[in-house]
């Protein structure tokens, strides 16, 4: 019995000692695996998925160099350097020692840099603030590089208050806008000539009001003369334009209404017009262009080069007819050379080149159905194609007219990616494709002028910014600059399951889609599904590009959830132009009855999706489109979250709106079908709606309004609020963090996360 005993005591020791052994290595396999798995935290606060860029980087004039900033240790501030890209030799173009004022020890943060068409003076752009989306406001100095000196503009001006200074054409003076009005300062002299005094309140002059800035893309107000006798701008009245007020209830003891002039749907727009006025000052002289300036846009001005002559750009308020007009500074005469149509609505363009002397222009159109690069002479009369073929030129990279080429982004083949091709000035010859088939998913190119080099920038889903320089048109990668490679091993260790690209056919059309799967994905349970949606045309949601690792569909997944997106037609995405505008005059409508489809036909492909459990969100035009796809098709979404959404339609601004559905007054019936408030009374599921209050976009009126309407309807709901945050939803400390935490709270809440055995599904 004793030695029964003994070897029992042996094997319990024995077994002990494994157990103790094994959950030793099952706790460092726990801690390994906790290194390597996401969390919020590590997303939203610590930034620890974060990549390194490379630049800003500018070509210089010689296209034998480019510029960028780099970091002084020794005075902690940035010499603004040449590399040349042949050799890669570097020099110091400005050191930062110089751009220290006098007194001070610290150089001055540079923003932005602009040199004077004679390289011999630098403005540097610095103390800059917000206005509405970007920092447009801040303080100029101008650095003499033959002299050394350092001088500060403006120095009667308000500090932070100019605005898109830039140098005259011989370099001598520099114009800025500050308070809606615009100044000439001599460089030598320091005198400052205000040239325009009615600026203020309701008068613009030389800058934009929010809605040209926010759906026009217009900011800088003002264009020199290529003589440098005179200045072209815009000037903006708002008189009679809505005013709306957020409140900002956080920062004091007291409430403080913030005013907007904010333009609605089917309400008064900025009368706006542009005028010539000498650059010494005087009488403004303004052009007659036909059309009423309050139901009318200019949405593009500027010189034609080596000429006194304007081409102006006047879009229609329905924004489906484009004028442009020849306007002479010193005559005033204005000729319309040639207009532009669509049934639906046209989109802005900036790749207008001047080639030969100024005789011809290029011009982007979609008139045979696909965008294309056309070449227009100087009167209008001669319209050509450069670019042609079944596919949409996405983006011009560089017109190189001495070379005879002109190089674009396209993606003939798959509407997921991008690639670089060139066509012939003349259109005598097919479209030639420059990238190589090895780069697979996004590729974007800053080129030289004379489009022998170019700053690469390549991506996909599972690879950070790597950034190169290339010769071209042989696309050599002649160096690397940036290769992210700690960005690639941090995800790489994360051991995630990448996005899978997908095709749904739907009967109609077949819409591209991409799934991502649980990280102990078995196919042999059923996983609830979290659908991303935008859906509108102002974007696209499936591409093939990194988007930061898209860490939070990751995180979900990791939940246990299979996160899926899909790009419904109407969407921003390069197959035609009946693909695009197919939505017009249906915003919300057409677009989410895809989405439903897709979902239908995406349960029939993949067995493993939980019907029971579906969900979708959406930001923006996607929160809209959330709140769409919840009222609208209860039978298949049955929970949803919505952030910073349009509630009714007639709420956003008239630019946006009526370009994509038309006048009001002309489509009723879409805009009261396509605003999800009509449809919140068909809310069967759980449904979470965010907004932040000082969002200037998209108002908190559009958040009050639903939730009442819900309230109308006795439906429940959540809801949270998040003060002073704009559209992002990213101000202020923690706010990030805060969001995402709140919305995996609610999805894990109404949404029950992870596989569930087929079997114990059947029961």
């Amino acid at each position: 019995g004793l030695v029964e005993n003994k070897n029992l005591m042996k094997k319990n020791i024995l077994l002990v000692a494994i157990c103790v052994i094994s959950f030793t290595f099952y706790l460092e396999g726990k801690a390994q695996i906790s290194d390597e798995t996401l969390n919020l935290e590590d997303i939203y606060l610590n930034q620890k998925y974060g990549q390194k860029k490379f630049g800003p980087i500018r070509w210089l004039k010689d296209n034998v160099g480019y510029s960028t900033l780099e970091y002084n240790q020794e005075t902690d501030g940035y010499d603004i350097v040449r590399y040349d890209a042949a050799t890669n030799e570097k020099s110091i173009l400005i050191s930062s020692k110089k751009l220290i004022p006098v007194g001070t020890t610290k150089p001055l943060e540079v923003s932005d840099y602009i040199w004077s068409d004679d390289n011999r003076k630098v403005l540097i752009f610095t103390n800059t603030r917000k206005v509405w989306r970007y920092h447009t406001r801040g303080d100029y100095w101008i650095l003499n590089l033959q002299t050394g000196e350092l001088t500060q503009l403006g120095k009667s001006i308000e500090r932070t208050t100019m605005m898109f200074a830039k140098f005259s054409p011989d370099g001598s003076r520099v114009a800025y806008v500050s308070k809606q009005n615009i100044y000439v300062e001599n460089i030598e002299s320091g005198v400052i000539k205000q040239i325009t005094t009615d600026g203020g309140d309701n008068i613009i002059n030389g800058t934009f009001d929010w809605v040209y800035e926010e759906e026009l893309d217009c900011r800088d107000g003002f264009r020199w003369s290529s003589d440098g006798k005179y200045i072209a701008y815009w000037q903006s009245d708002t008189e009679g334009v809505g005013t709306f007020y957020m409140i900002n209830n956080i920062d004091s003891i007291y409430s403080k209404p913030i005013p907007m002039p904010y333009p609605k749907v089917g309400t008064i727009l900025s009368a706006v017009k542009v005028g010539v006025i000498s650059s010494e000052g005087g009488e403004t002289q303004w052009f007659d262009i036909e059309g009423d300036p309050r139901n009318n846009y200019i949405a593009r001005m500027d010189f034609i080069p080596n000429s006194n002559e304007l081409l102006i750009q006047q879009l229609n308020r329905p924004q489906n007819t484009i004028k442009v007009f020849v306007a002479n500074a010193e005559t005033m005469q204005v000729t319309n050379i040639f207009t532009e149509k669509d049934d639906a609505y046209l989109d802005l363009h900036d790749d207008i080149k001047w080639l030969e002397n100024e005789k011809y222009f290029t011009w982007t159109s979609e008139r045979n159905g696909w965008c294309h690069l056309y070449r227009i002479s100087r009167d209008g009369k001669q319209q050509t194609p450069i670019t042609k073929g079944e596919f949409d030129v996405i983006s011009v990279s560089c017109i190189d007219d001495k070379g005879g080429y002109v190089y674009y982004i396209a993606s003939p083949e798959n509407f997921t990616q991008r690639y670089l091709y060139r066509s012939k000035l003349n259109g005598n010859v097919e479209a030639e494709r420059v990238t190589p088939k090895s780069l697979t998913g996004q590729n974007s190119y800053q080129m030289s002028g004379d489009a022998k080099w170019a700053i690469l920038d390549h991506q996909n889903t599972v690879t950070p910014n790597q950034i190169s320089l290339v010769s071209l048109p042989k696309h050599e990668v002649v160096r690397v600059l940036e290769d992210n490679k700690e960005a690639k091993d941090r995800y790489d260790k994360l051991d995630l399951n990448p996005k899978e690209f997908i095709k749904v056919d739907i009967g109609d059309v077949i819409l591209d889609a991409w799934m991502i799967k649980p990280k102990d994905f078995d196919n042999t349970k059923k996983y609830p599904i979290i659908f991303y949606v935008y859906g509108e045309p102002a974007g696209t949601t499936v591409q093939d590009k990194w988007e930061g690792g898209d860490l939070w569909h990751q995180y979900l997944a990791q939940q246990g959830y299979v996160t899926m997106s899909i790009d419904n037609r109407g969407t921003k995405v390069p197959r035609g132009r009946d693909f695009r505008k197919c939505i017009y005059g249906q915003i919300g409508l057409l677009a989410a009855d895809d989405q439903a489809k897709a979902a239908k036909k995406i349960f029939e492909m993949y067995p493993f999706l939980d019907t029971d459990r579906v969900g979708i969100w959406g930001w923006s035009g996607g929160g809209q489109m959330s709140l769409h796809c919840m009222f609208r098709h209860a039978d298949i979404y049955k929970t949803s979250i919505a952030v910073s959404f349009v509630s009714d339609q007639r709420l956003y601004d008239a630019t946006y709106q009526e370009r994509y559905m038309g006048l009001v007054e002309d489509n009723p019936k879409g805009y009261f079908e396509g605003s999800p408030i009509n449809h919140a009374h068909k809310l069967e599921g759980n449904l979470m709606i965010i907004h932040g209050t000082g969002d200037d976009n998209v108002h908190y009126q559009s958040f009050e309004m639903l939730a009442d309407r819900l309230i109308e309807h006795k439906k429940q709901f959540s809801m949270m609020s998040y003060p002073m945050r704009s559209h992002g939803i990213n101000e202020r400390k923690n706010t990030s963090y805060h969001l995402r935490c709140t919305m995996e709270n609610f999805w894990k809440s109404n949404l029950k996360s992870g596989g569930i055995n087929l079997q114990n599904k059947n029961r």
